[in-house]
């Protein structure tokens, strides 16, 4: 892989964009040069991929200017997929590597003792033109596109967005600009995207709410924050700790801003007699500093699921569930019992049956064998992986609203204007049309819309898709919060991890596993099923050699260990403080006339927490001797 010059590739300097009366863009700026592995974080609708839009030349700006390294190529994934209905797969693709093919054309029509033979080829090399079949029969089969020869009009929105990246990346552009490319990828696809792209050799502008994806790929973070752009460098993670500190420090300015205004405010309003030079430099420095705008707040968003009703000790059982479609094996003998409190995670490749499951849980769809039973207090509330339409012209509160001022909350009732702006829409906004929404604050509507209607066992169906990631935490945080069942399909690792309490794992042939915990979890006990298999399947020579000592592999943590070693420090803390506190009860001088009638009763509590401190000790050694001896 050639190494980054670090030339400037595009430089877009004081862009501006404004729809209507919201100005979206505010003198943007940024530079991309080679070897940049940008990410890009912001709220839905703060003018991500508008800008995305401008670098890659399908629109333009209102101000500003955007320059482009001469004979720049650029690669862009869109987030809708536009093109002809009755171009094929192939084709489509085919259409990414133009500048590619268009080298091999030249270089076969030119004449034997052409000059411009030597050029062609140091170009043909540099764009890796040589294995461009290759490239495009690998992205096929690592993205899992549909077949080559299907019409673009017959593909689901889901098949379209792989074969736009596909697209986009099969020429190894020198600049790539990607708009959600993890969108509609199983695990296995966007680990293979997340592996290319951290060994690209170009750059490479990328907008994506997994946030594994982005501390796995990017060099900088590129923050879109009230019009304007805020480089920080490193991955996510850097990227959240230098955006605390970026916002910590600005909010010390603005009350110093505060303080110095309150304190001139009051000397004005005492108004001194004498109007010296001096003074009024204090008073053109206090309106000077008046009319300088504080940092953007952004509009404080709950993101809210109403209360669930509550559950029967039968919630949904599956009883020996089989599933064959088309012939295929979808699921064979498959028992789960759902009960309260649970959050599980189903993944597995596109295409296993996953979706199918839900429609079992939700009787929509009959297995082949086996049955479902459904607890008499359990209710659905579905968020379908295609979900509802909205109607652009209507407006938010219309959609929302569906007739009605107000919705059930609980054991009472909350006002849709007051629900829409828990879900981060602006007041003034409500009322306007549908149409005018981005990408994302379209998938947030329908959000809102769907969970309005409460339910205590939520079902939802690749529900991360186009969501930006402040509204991602708040949807992971509503989930966890949630006291009903949770069943949820996604390739996102770091919701699952969030959410989950246990993984339904599809692993093919119709194979699927149960397993208690995280998905990191989960991957970790799929290593370990691989390598015991592996080692049943060696030669019978190498399992018959004689055992000269005992190569029994130390027991690992549970997930359940995990998460009791992880809460340990917090809980003997507790138990300590509780210890402290009653010591203290008894070393107060007043302690015979304030509770000198529970004397026995604080002794034995006192006894009981000294007790609860040393087991917690205890558990903790042995925990984490486990932990150290397997190597966790």
């Amino acid at each position: 892989m050639s190494q980054p010059t670090h030339i400037t590739l595009l430089d877009a300097a004081d862009i501006q964009v404004r729809f209507n009366d919201n100005e979206v863009l505010k003198s943007a700026s940024l530079t991309i040069r080679d070897g940049d592995h940008l990410g890009m974080v912001g709220r839905n609708g703060c003018g991500k991929s508008t800008f995305l839009k401008i670098l890659a030349g399908l629109t333009q700006p209102d101000a500003g200017e955007i320059t482009r390294r001469t004979g720049l190529v650029t690669g862009y994934l869109p987030q809708d997929m536009e093109g002809a209905a009755e171009a094929t797969v192939m084709d489509t693709i085919r259409d990414g590597a133009a500048h590619a093919m268009q080298l091999l054309s030249e270089y076969e029509a030119l004449a034997a003792d052409s000059s411009r033979q030597s050029e062609l080829e140091q170009q043909i090399a540099a764009a890796d033109a040589w294995n461009i079949d290759t490239r495009i029969k690998t992205a096929m089969t690592h993205l899992n596109a549909p077949e080559p020869a299907r019409l673009m009009g017959t593909l689901s929105g889901g098949e379209k967005r792989r074969v736009a990246l596909c697209r986009a990346i099969v020429s190894n552009p020198d600049l790539l600009i990607l708009d959600e490319p993890t969108n509609h990828l199983d695990t296995d696809s966007i680990e293979w995207m997340a592996e290319f792209l951290k060994k690209y050799r170009g750059a490479f502008l990328v907008t994506t709410h997994d946030r594994y994806f982005l501390d796995e790929i990017c060099n900088h973070i590129v923050e879109l924050q009230a019009g304007r752009f805020y480089l920080h460098k490193g991955n996510y993670s850097d990227y959240l700790e230098s955006n605390l500190a970026r916002m910590e420090n600005e909010q010390a300015l603005e009350l110093k801003r505060k303080r110095f205004l309150r304190r001139e405010l009051d000397w004005i309003r005492r108004g001194p007699k004498a109007r010296t030079t001096k003074a009024k430099f204090r008073v053109d420095k206090f309106h000077g500093i008046k009319n300088t705008q504080g940092p953007d707040k952004d509009l404080e968003m709950e993101l809210i699921i109403p209360p669930p009703g509550q559950l029967a000790n039968r919630v949904v059982d599956l009883i020996n569930v089989g599933l064959e479609l088309g012939g295929q094996k979808l699921i064979n003998r498959f028992d789960f019992n759902f009960e309260a409190g649970m959050s599980i995670g189903i993944c597995g490749r596109n295409g296993l049956g996953k979706t199918s499951l839900l429609r079992i849980v939700l009787g929509q769809l009959k297995p082949t064998v086996g049955s479902r039973k459904v607890g008499v207090l359990t209710e659905f509330n579905y968020v379908d992986q295609e979900r509802i339409q909205l109607d652009p012209e209507k407006t938010l509160l219309e959609e929302v609203a569906e007739g009605s001022d107000m919705i059930d909350f609980g054991n009472g009732r909350l006002a849709i204007r007051a629900y829409l702006q828990r879900f981060g829409f602006n007041p003034k906004r409500i009322n306007m049309k549908v149409k005018s929404l981005s990408g994302g604050e379209k998938s947030r509507l329908l959000l809102a819309r769907i969970l309005k209607h409460g339910g205590n066992f939520l079902i939802l169906d690749e529900p991360t898709n186009d969501l930006d990631l402040p509204t991602l935490r708040l949807l992971e945080e509503a989930l966890l919060a949630f006291s009903g069942c949770v069943l949820v399909v996604s390739h996102d690792r770091y919701f699952l991890n969030r959410v989950c309490t246990g993984i339904i794992a599809f692993e093919g042939d119709g194979q699927v596993v149960y397993n208690e915990g995280d998905y990191e979890y989960y991957r970790e006990k799929l290593a370990e099923r691989k390598e015991r298999l592996a080692k049943r399947e060696e030669p019978a020579k190498a399992k018959a050699k004689p055992v000269t000592a005992n190569t029994a592999k130390p027991r690992k943590l549970t997930w359940k260990e995990k998460k009791e070693l992880e809460g340990m420090e917090e809980a003997i803390l507790a138990a300590e403080e509780e210890v402290t506190r009653i010591e203290g009860l008894f070393a107060d001088p007043e302690f015979h006339s304030k509770h000198g009638n529970k004397t026995s009763e604080l002794t034995l509590e006192m006894e009981q927490a000294k007790n609860k401190a040393a087991e917690l000790y205890t558990r903790w050694e042995d925990l984490e001797a486990i932990r150290q001896d397997a190597g966790q």
